[in-house]
């Protein structure tokens, strides 16, 4: 059953896994481009790839559609970074261009290192034209990436399927089980072990009993054999008990599981609730044996990009000259909420504004009509210090294309508010302000990386001033202001201080002017710098230190990375249900830990968040003991002598740890991390990780999310989950006891690799708490209940032997045991443990603290299993004792004896499949009408099948079969032998119901309290738990982050990402009108016409 059910599993894989597989490529095959599957994309293939489209293996670049055959990529799938990232062909190779027949001829050969998972290194020659061309990284396209901003581009396939470096970092497939088939499988050696030893008790006594009363009872019934060997009867008797006893091993236990299972995961698939209308995606379980380890995780691996983040910037709110915008006001001035009510600025003036752009701030507009100074540099800035590019499309609009989305968004915001980048040349920048045009000089351009943390743009404006636009973090740039702007660096910092308690991604803002002869004087010295051969980079750093002073503060932005839709309800949430959650991100630290903030998931109000970022393995190893020796000494001195710790404890009561760690963060690099995971570093990071209620680990390899999944499970022995969208989360997924994918913008290689699939986060608070829950709480009950009815039919045969002479001799009728477990009580069983729930879904998801036995394993463990037993054990000897003691030396009510074989045998069945079925009654805790079928239904088709079997009929068709002719009816005529079925099933189910009842009166669990809540509030609704979203009204703390990469200015500068235009004005610095009467005009005509319109009112609203 079970290999049936999973070879289901994998031929539905396997037509996912088609999916990929049969996507198509244009490759390059007998000098024309022909369609392909991916699966037959082989090594030396040309293969054309065009915009956004995904790529099918690792190519090297040959060319492409962009100048100097540049192009662009997403690697998003890979690790999870949203900037795009640029590569480009070889100069000899670029030559090639589009045209097929040279491509069709090209011959190289390329020598590279072997197939690895190392995705910033490649080693490779290529040999052409009888020479040698050294390759890199930035000359190869890997799988997984998407091709943007680039028309077509053909490359060379180098590595294909399996060894290409995604596939590489992967890892493999594993088989997964849950920790209650691990543990069935021991009980289950346990079972058969105490079979062998009843079989062993049952043969010593039959040997006993053969060599004191065999001879005698043999005597008494005329057998003339000879004497029988004791030892070689014991033997016998032995296998014999072994073949009647077998049924207390749980063969059939296997097969009821997976039905259940089957049935928990179409409860999954169908749940509404977790169907994404958005995509029409609903939930999938992908697999249907792990159901029930839903109900018992403990740690959570997220991977951030796309999974917590929709990867949408949106320009939200900025401070400019000490005044915010971006808030909501009402009509007295005071900040309010926001409302579907609110309306956003009118942009319908600006012809060229981003309509898919809200704001809801009009005090930046009015400020622009009054022309105010300071929001027009602020605006211009926004304009000019990128590195965005601009074209124009069929329909004549303009597009953006952008290396990072937090660009996008403040290009976008600047262009919106009539500041419109419009082009740019190596030399220019165009920018069209309130509907004039403007060329400004671009005279120097001093480019971001992760040390300066900004970017500046040196420019002359058509008045001839030169000036320095800079953008950056607020540590840094804050550190470079002239002594004037003290007071409204203190406002701002305030703001920044807000925005950073929201969860915005910050950027301070400020420029410089700079005098004509000290800039000339300064270029030179950089065209010096530029020109030497040592220490190039140290001295080009310090010119830029030098110019990047005495700046002029004018505010900051405020970028949101658009979390998806109830992201922080759900970490709340899990966080409640005792969930430690991990995020393994391939992103930078600053953008980790500041979606962290805008999670909730780091906040203010911890003690410390340790940040591990050495680059060697001492330092580490040092800043891990500073971290330990910090938390440990902390927690010591807050204990009040109440807590005792010892440092190499690795397995801590859980209360106790929640009380110590609850306060804690840690925040670790992936070049820290490589040290961390080594041997003798590895137990000192482990430990301090799970002190910490947070981790977050950043620029990680695909391959060390997957080592770190590993490390907890190995060294917690806890529950993993790892969920994520992208193919860089592939190993970690697979890694993890459960894997979850999401369908998401990345593609399909997380859900192809996944356990459980959905398509949006939010979802997973359900899965968990709702299904995993349940499916824990059913298949534990359900365990519980069959290893009862088995120990409870199974045994009653052991005390049998003891007054039969040990002759293996069956009390019940032969049909009754065959159909004991597969008629009269597997569909009760069945129906328990497919529908039964303790609470409702709605109270699982307002209640979290419900998950907490999951995870603890209270529910069903081998305490459980030996209180079952006893119980199964009691309810044997009842089953026998009762009828046995009442049945001695009786006579019936027509006077004859009722203590028969025959008599006897049908009093205990029909008392067995009464108790079981009253027993099943009472863990039933949730009715259907499927459950009274299925349990009354079952005690019907009991006696149906009796008086069949014992009746005349039947015994003239099959005598030899059906021996047990009129005993039925004989039997249960008789009012004694219901009096003892009577007492039986009292004497079997009176201690479960009082047990039961002192328990939940003296000591209820919490689904015991909310269940007697439920039934005392029938007609109310439960009252949700109120959990308030805990954010900070201000924070200090930076929240600096900006998704950008270093070199994109170089490219700039040099022209080589740039297309020949028709060349700019002649001195580039003019002024032109754009439009006959300019949109600002248009607007603040409008505005004249609604004010008079509305003139008693004195808050004009555009």
């Amino acid at each position: 059953m079970t290999a049936v059910k999973d070879a289901t599993d994998d031929y539905f894989r396997h037509k996912s896994d088609n999916q990929v597989n049969n996507r198509l490529s244009e490759v390059l095959i007998n000098s024309k481009l022909q369609n392909e599957k991916w699966m037959n994309v082989k090594v030396g293939d040309i293969v054309k790839l065009e915009n956004n489209q995904f790529v099918a293996a690792d190519l090297l670049l040959l060319s492409s559609s962009e100048p100097h055959s540049l192009c662009y990529i997403e690697t998003a799938e890979l690790d999870g970074e949203t900037n795009l990232k640029v590569r480009h062909a070889l100069s000899v190779t670029s030559e090639l261009g589009a045209d097929i027949n040279r491509l069709a001829k090209f011959d190289g050969i390329v020598v590279c290192e072997a197939p690895n998972n190392k995705l910033d290194k490649f080693m490779g020659v290529l040999s052409w034209k009888d020479s040698k061309h050294s390759l890199n990284n930035e000359n190869i396209i890997l799988r997984g990436c998407i091709l943007r901003n680039t028309s077509w581009c053909f490359g060379m396939v180098i590595f294909a399927g399996p060894d290409t470096k995604l596939i590489q970092n992967s890892g493999k497939t594993k088989l997964k089980r849950t920790s209650i088939d691990r543990l069935l499988n021991t009980l289950v050696l346990w079972i058969f072990g105490f079979l062998v030893c009843l079989g062993i008790i049952l043969a010593i006594g039959n040997s006993i009993w053969e060599n004191q009363v065999g001879d005698q009872f043999r005597t008494f019934l005329f057998w003339k054999e000879g004497r029988k060997n004791p030892v070689f009867s014991g033997f016998l008797t032995f296998w014999s008990y072994i073949i009647i006893l077998n049924t207390v091993v749980p063969i059939s236990l296997y097969v009821s599981m997976e039905v259940i299972r089957l049935g928990h995961s179409y409860f999954i698939n169908w749940d509404r609730r977790m169907y994404y209308s958005g995509k029409s995606t609903p939930a999938e379980a992908r697999t249907t044996t792990l159901n029930e380890e839903l109900g018992q995780i403990e740690y959570i691996f997220s991977d951030k990009t796309g999974t917590l983040t929709q990867n949408i910037m949106t320009f939200k709110k900025c401070s400019i000259n000490g005044k915010i915008y971006g808030e909501v006001h009402d009509d007295m001035g005071q900040k309010t909420h926001m409302t579907k009510k609110n309306e956003p600025v009118d942009f319908s003036v600006n012809p060229q504004a981003d309509r898919t752009f809200q704001f809801f701030d009009h005090r930046l507009m009015e400020s622009i009509k009054l022309g105010d100074s300071k929001v027009y540099e602020f605006l211009r800035l926004l304009a000019l210090c990128h590195t965005v590019m601009s074209e124009e499309n069929s329909a004549g609009q303009l597009i953006y294309q952008v290396q990072s989305p937090d660009e996008g968004a403040l290009v976008t915001a600047a262009r919106n508010f009539g500041f419109i980048f419009k082009s740019r040349t190596p030399e220019t920048i165009t920018v069209e302000e309130l509907g004039t045009l403007v060329t400004y000089q671009l005279l120097a351009f001093l480019d971001f990386n992760n040390i300066r943390k900004r970017m500046s743009v040196i420019v002359r404006n058509p008045e001839g001033q030169i000036k320095l636009y800079c953008k950056g973090a607020d540590t840094i740039l804050f550190e470079k202001l002239h002594p004037s702007n003290e007071d409204l660096l203190n406002l701002t910092t305030d703001h920044l201080s807000e925005f950073a308690g929201e969860g915005l991604r910050t950027l301070a803002i400020a420029y410089r002017d700079l005098d004509d002869k000290y800039f000339k004087e300064w270029h030179k010295m950089l065209e010096d710098a530029n020109a030497l051969m040592d220490e190039r980079d140290e001295r080009i750093a310090g010119l830029y230190e030098e110019i990047e002073r005495d700046l002029m503060l004018l505010g900051a932005t405020a970028v949101e990375d658009k979390l998806q839709e109830g992201v922080i309800e759900t970490i709340t949430n899990l966080s409640l249900a005792h969930i430690k959650i991990w995020v393994l991100t391939g992103d930078k630290q600053e953008t980790a830990i500041n979606i962290g903030y805008a999670c909730n998931m780091l906040t203010d109000d911890m003690k410390d968040v340790f940040i591990i970022s050495g680059n060697t393995a001492v330092e580490v190893r040092e800043e891990l003991r500073k971290a330990k020796e910090n938390l440990f000494g902390q927690n010591r001195s807050s204990s009040n002598g109440h807590v005792v710790f010892e440092k190499q404890q690795l397995e801590l009561d859980s209360v106790v740890e929640e009380t110590i760690t609850g306060d804690y963060a840690l925040i670790i690099n992936g070049h820290s991390l490589a040290h961390a995971l080594e041997s003798d570093v590895k137990n000192d990071l482990i430990e301090l990780a799970c002190m910490c209620k947070t981790v977050v680990c950043c620029r990680v390899t695909p391959l060390q999310k997957a080592q770190v999944v590993e490390l907890v499970k190995n060294y917690r022995h806890a529950v993993t989950l790892a969920i994520g969208d992208g193919a860089n989360d592939v190993s970690m997924i697979k890694s993890a006891h459960i894997g979850v994918g999401i369908s998401g913008q990345e593609g399909l290689q997380a859900v192809l690799a996944s356990d459980y699939s959905f398509a949006q986060f939010r979802y997973l608070q359900r899965l968990l708490l709702v299904h995993g829950r349940w499916s824990y709480f059913r298949m534990c009950k359900f365990l519980r209940y069959f290893f009862y009815k088995n120990f409870a039919f199974t045994l009653v045969h052991f005390w049998f032997g003891f007054f039969c002479g040990f002759s293996a001799q069956t009390v019940y009728d032969q049909w009754f045991i065959a159909l004991f477990n597969i008629v009269y009580t597997s569909l009760p069983v069945l129906a328990m443990g497919i529908f039964d729930q303790d609470v409702s879904d709605q109270s699982s998801m307002d209640y979290p603290q419900l998950y907490e036995p999951g995870q603890l394993n209270l529910l069903f463990n081998k305490h459980k299993f030996f209180i079952c037993m006893a119980h199964g054990i009691y309810t044997s000897l009842v089953l026998f004792f009762i009828p046995y003691g009442a049945f001695y030396n009786v006579a019936g009510e027509d006077g004859q004896l009722i203590a028969d074989y025959q008599s006897f045998a049908v009093t205990m069945a029909t008392s067995l499949v009464i108790v079981v079925s009253v027993q099943i009654a009472l863990d039933t805790s949730y009715w259907t009408v499927i459950n009274h079928v299925f349990i009354w239904g079952s005690i019907a088709t009991y006696f149906s099948v009796l008086f069949t079997m014992h009746s005349n009929g039947i015994f003239g068709i099959f005598p030899s079969q059906f021996p047990f002719v009129g005993n039925a009816r004989h039997s249960l005529t008789q009012k004694c032998i219901w009096l003892v079925i009577l007492l039986t099933t009292v004497a079997s189910v009176m201690p479960v119901v009082v047990f039961r009842f002192l328990k939940v009166d003296l000591f209820p669990t919490l689904s015991d309290q909310i269940r007697q809540r439920q039934k005392s509030q029938k007609k109310a609704r439960p009252l949700r738990s109120q959990r308030p979203q805990t954010r900070r009204s201000s924070s200090r703390r930076s929240g600096y982050a900006f998704a950008h990469q270093e070199g994109y200015g170089e490219l700039i500068t040099s022209g080589r990402n740039m297309r020949a235009k028709n060349p700019p004005p002649a001195s580039g610095l003019e002024k032109t009108p754009y439009n006959s009467t300019s949109w600002i005009e248009n607007l603040c005509k409008k505005t004249t016409d609604t004010v008079s319109s509305f003139s008693q009112d004195k808050t004009v609203k555009l």
